[in-house]
Order: structure tokens, then C-alpha cells, then sequence
């Protein structure tokens, strides 16, 4: 197969991946929105935890609250993982033959930052599908992606829609490497001892899922405050200006609020989208192989 047909491949097996992964652990994604941007400053917490915000988001708002924003969601998982997976290989490989490295001997380092590079590539391309999906999901109120980028675009034009575009990739470069790059590695080692089957794929997506998880939730606390600011009263001037702003008004922990519900959503949604990922490449290669014996 070609390097044009492979690289389609992988393109369409990682939007579905992703597609069905999102939609399956949205609702813990929007209890993860709402647990980082209440702030202890502001007087009693509202949600108390992973589960009780999902009950009263579920009990106060409808159960559909649960899967708000799960069209931008979708438009920015699709895109974005789709076109990470695409450069992911060229990426590792070029990186490889520069280094000299011979095949099969790439280092975890270099996939972590092959990996890394092509997420904050593709997260940057497609920032504004985060912006319009974290504000649908913090507001309690049923608003829709026309509302939302509307009222971006008048507070703040164009350059709102790329509000938090530096920690988000930062925080991109951070979860995908660790996130890809671990997965990569962990399957390689698991493929030795087990073979390339379901146990190396899930085994592989929770070592991926709790490391991405590990390294990326203060990012993620910091690039989701950022962005829900954008059309708002309420303004950040920056990276460290939110940070300094979390750490002075909230403290430390602050910086992992959701780190539990982070985890969990991690393990599901790395399991969910690698497994299916795996078995669309080994479905799809294994019947063009024989297709090319007739």
C-alpha cells in the first residue's frame, strides 16, 4: 500500500475512533467543564465531586445537559485526531531517519515529541471548535454554536475564536505525547510478551490514558478558564496572568480540580478509541491483502 492510501487509512479509522469515543465519556467531559471553572473565591462550591455534579447538571438541566456541545465536540475530535494520526507516523519517521535511528528502534522520547508536535499542530489549526464547545458546556443555559460564535465574534472578532490558543497547545502537546507516544511504546513492549491482540491494545490505552491524565490537567484547568473568558466581563492577559490568577485566589490544588474525572474519562476514552483504531487498520490492511493476491 502506498504511503496516500495508509495515510487515509488512518485518517478515516481515527474519526470513527474518536467520534464513538467522545460521544461515549461527553458527559464526564462536561462534569470536567463545570468541576475546573467553579472557583472557591467565589463562596460555596456548587458541585462537590465527579458524580454529584453529574447528577445535578442531569436533575437541574435534563439528562441531554449531560452531552452538551456534543456537535463541536465531535467537529473537533473528528478533525483533530483524524489529523494528528495523519502526521503522527511522517513525523516519527522523519524525526528517525535525521537521528539515524534504524527502523524499530525509536526511542519513547522521540514518540513522545513526534507526537506531541503533530497534536499541537492540528489543535491549532482547530482551537475555535474548542472555544464554542467549552462555553456551550460551562452555561447551564441551552445555547447552540451559531449563539455561541456570535457572541465571540462580537466581543472579541476573530482573534476570540483563538482565545487560550497557546495554553490549549501546550496542553495538546502535553496529553497527545504522552498520551500517543505512551500508547506506542506500551504496545510495543505488550506485543512481545502477549502478541498484537485485545490485550495489548487495552492494556496499552490504560497505561496511555493515566499518563496523558497525569500531565495535562493543570493545563487543561488553566486553557479551559482561558477560553470560557473569551466574549466575557471576565478577562485573562495570559497564560501566566491565569495561572498566577488560580494559584493566588484557589491555591495549588486548583490546578487539579477534575483530576479524578480526567482519569476516568482518560482510561475510557483511550480504550474506546485505540481499540476501535487498531481493529479498523487490521480489518481494512487485512482485506486489502487479499484483495491484492486476486
Amino acid at each position: 500500500m502506498d504511503s496516500g492510501s495508509a495515510a487515509l487509512v488512518r485518517l478515516v479509522a481515527s474519526a470513527i475512533g474518536a467520534g464513538v469515543a467522545e460521544a461515549a465519556t461527553l458527559p464526564a467531559d462536561v462534569a470536567k467543564v463545570r468541576l475546573q471553572l467553579q472557583s472557591s473565591s467565589d463562596g460555596e462550591l456548587r458541585y462537590h465531586g465527579m458524580m454529584d455534579c453529574i447528577v445535578k447538571v442531569a436533575k437541574v438541566e435534563g439528562l441531554g445537559a449531560l452531552w452538551k456541545g456534543l456537535v463541536p465536540a465531535l467537529v473537533r475530535q473528528v478533525s483533530y485526531h483524524s489529523f494528528t494520526f495523519v502526521l503522527y507516523e511522517p513525523i516519527r519517521d522523519v524525526a528517525s531517519a535525521l537521528l539515524a535511528m534504524e527502523p524499530g528502534q525509536t526511542t519513547y522520547l522521540l514518540r513522545l515529541v513526534s507526537a506531541g508536535t503533530s497534536a499541537a499542530i492540528a489543535i491549532a489549526l482547530f482551537n475555535p471548535t474548542e472555544v464554542i464547545k467549552t462555553q456551550i458546556q460551562s452555561s447551564s443555559a441551552s445555547l447552540t454554536m451559531r449563539e455561541v460564535a456570535s457572541k465571540v465574534w462580537k466581543k472579541d472578532g476573530a482573534k476570540g475564536f483563538w482565545a487560550g490558543v497557546r495554553p490549549n497547545v501546550v496542553r495538546t502537546f502535553l496529553v497527545n505525547g504522552a498520551e500517543i507516544g505512551t500508547y506506542d511504546e506500551s504496545k510495543l513492549v505488550l506485543i512481545e510478551s502477549a502478541g498484537d491482540g485485545l490485550f495489548a491494545h487495552v492494556g496499552a490505552s490504560f497505561v496511555a490514558g493515566l499518563a496523558s491524565a497525569c500531565v495535562s490537567t493543570p493545563a487543561d484547568v488553566v486553557k479551559t478558564r482561558f477560553m470560557n473568558a473569551a466574549g466575557s466581563d471576565q478577562a485573562y492577559r495570559g497564560i501566566v496572568h491565569t495561572l498566577c490568577s488560580i494559584l493566588r485566589l484557589e491555591g495549588f490544588l486548583a490546578l487539579y480540580k477534575g483530576f479524578a474525572l480526567i482519569v476516568c474519562r482518560k482510561l475510557i476514552w483511550c480504550t474506546v478509541f485505540f481499540v476501535i483504531y487498531e481493529r479498523l487498520l487490521q480489518a481494512v490492511f487485512q482485506a486489502l491483502r487479499v484483495m491484492e493476491t486476486y
